[in-house]
C-alpha cells in the first residue's frame, strides 16, 4: 500500500490584478537538423532525451547529478537511493530504505546522503557498500544538502526543525548531531550557496541562515507569492533565489536588503495554459540552475520543461511535452546534459498514469545560453 500523500493539485485560477514583471515568450524554436546527408539507418535521437534503464517503480522525488562525474543519485518512494552511470545508462548500485526516501545529495562521487519518511538522515557509501546512520527527526525528512564549506549535512524535516550534522563522526563514537533549529512550520525545500542556506517552509515562511552562525535566521521573510512553496533553489553567483509555487509562478529574490537590492526582484507566470477563457494553473515542482551561464530550467505538472533567462527576463526554449509531471531537474558539472524525471505527483489524486521515467538529454548551447540583447540604432 503506497503512503504517498496528496499534497497539491492542479487548480482553476482567475488571476489577480497585479504587478508582475512580463517574460517575453517567444515561439520554442524548432531543433535544428545537421547540415549534410544523413543515412536512412542513422538513428534518430529521441526528442525527450535518452531514458535511463531500470528506473524506479514508484514517485521519483529528486535526482542530482555529481559535481565530478556523469553520476545520478536519484531518491525515490520506492523506498530506494539509486546511483546510475547517466553516460553509460548504467545502474551503479542501490539502498533501500524503511520508507519513503524524499531527497538525495552526493557526498563524493561515490557516496551521499539521503533523506527518508523513516525519519533518518543516512550516509551511502555505494563502492563498499555501507551505510550509516547519521541520526533521526521526529517525522519525515523533506529535505537534504551538503555544504563543501563546511563539511556538514543539512537537513529539514516535516517535524518543522532543521538539523546540522558532521558525517565523520558517523562510524565512531563521536556525535554526529552539530545543532537543531526550530523552524516556523514543516520544512518543504532547502538550497545551499556558498555560506547561506535557505529554508522554505508550509504557511510560506522563508529563512536565510549563514551556516557559520547558526543560532538564529540572519533574513526572516514570507515568500512574496500567495500560495504553497514547491521549490527553493539559490542562484549560483550567491545574489539570491528562485522559488516556485504550485500556483504556476516563480520569483526572483535577493539577498541584499537594500532599496536598490530589492528593487530587482520580480515574479513571473509559467505552467499554465488557457481553456475557454480559464487559466489552468500547474504546481512548478523544480528548478535547476545551468552551471555555466547561470540560466534556469523549471518543471512543471504540465509535463513541461522551460529554460529561462532571469536576467533579460526572457524564456529560451520549451522541450516537447514528456509523458506526465516533471518531479527533478538536474544539470551536469558541465552543462552539458539535462536529466529529467518524468513522474506523476499525484496533483491529481491517484489515477491511472505513465511510469516513472528518467530522462538524460544533451543540452544545445541555443538552448541555455543567453541571448544578447538588440539596442536599436540611434536615429541620425
Amino acid at each position: 500500500m503506497k503512503t504517498k500523500k496528496k499534497i497539491f493539485q492542479k487548480f482553476e485560477f482567475k488571476p489577480p490584478k497585479e504587478f508582475e514583471t512580463p517574460f517575453q515568450i517567444p515561439n520554442p524554436p524548432k531543433p535544428s537538423s545537421s547540415t549534410g546527408t544523413l543515412k536512412m539507418t542513422a538513428a534518430v535521437p529521441p526528442l525527450t532525451g535518452r531514458e535511463l534503464s531500470n528506473p524506479p517503480s514508484d514517485g521519483i522525488s529528486n535526482l542530482r547529478f555529481s559535481n565530478h562525474s556523469d553520476n545520478l543519485l536519484v531518491s525515490s518512494w520506492d523506498k530506494i537511493v539509486r546511483l546510475y552511470d547517466a553516460s553509460e545508462n548504467v545502474l551503479r548500485g542501490e539502498f533501500t530504505h524503511g520508507g519513503a526516501v524524499l531527497d538525495c545529495c552526493f557526498h563524493d562521487d561515490n557516496s551521499g546522503f539521503s533523506a527518508s519518511a523513516d525519519n533518518t538522515v543516512r550516509r551511502l557509501v555505494f563502492n563498499q557498500q555501507r551505510e550509516d546512520i547519521l541520526g533521526r527527526h521526529d517525522a519525515p525528512v523533506r529535505c537534504i544538502e551538503y555544504s563543501y564549506g563546511t563539511g556538514q549535512v543539512i537537513s529539514g524535516s516535516w517535524d518543522k526543525t532543521l538539523k546540522c550534522w558532521d558525517p565523520r563522526g558517523a562510524s565512531s563514537q563521536e556525535r554526529t548531531l552539530v545543532g537543531t533549529y526550530t523552524q516556523p512550520e514543516r520544512v518543504y525545500s532547502l538550497s545551499l550557496v556558498g555560506n547561506r542556506v535557505v529554508v522554505a517552509t508550509a504557511g510560506r515562511h522563508v529563512n536565510v541562515y549563514d551556516l557559520r552562525n547558526m543560532s538564529q535566521p540572519e533574513q526572516r521573510r514570507e515568500s512574496s507569492l500567495k500560495y504553497q512553496t514547491r521549490c527553493v533553489q539559490c542562484y549560483p553567483n550567491g545574489t539570491g533565489y528562485a522559488l516556485s509555487s504550485v500556483e504556476g509562478r516563480v520569483a526572483m529574490e535577493f539577498f541584499d536588503l537594500t532599496e536598490a537590492g530589492q528593487s530587482k526582484k520580480y515574479a513571473f507566470k509559467c505552467h499554465r495554459k488557457s481553456e475557454a477563457g480559464r487559466d489552468i494553473v500547474y504546481p512548478v515542482n523544480t528548478i535547476a540552475f545551468h552551471p555555466v551561464y547561470g540560466t534556469f530550467a523549471t518543471g512543471g505538472c504540465d509535463g513541461f520543461v522551460n529554460v529561462w533567462d532571469g536576467n533579460n527576463k526572457k524564456r529560451l526554449y520549451q522541450y516537447s511535452k514528456y509523458p506526465t509531471s516533471i518531479a527533478a531537474l538536474s544539470f551536469s558539472r558541465d552543462g552539458r546534459l539535462l536529466a529529467v524525471a518524468s513522474s506523476y505527483t499525484y496533483e491529481e489524486g491517484d489515477k491511472p498514469h505513465e511510469p516513472d521515467a528518467i530522462f538524460v538529454r544533451s543540452v544545445n548551447e541555443v538552448e541555455v545560453k543567453p541571448k544578447p540583447k538588440v539596442y536599436p540604432n540611434p536615429a541620425t
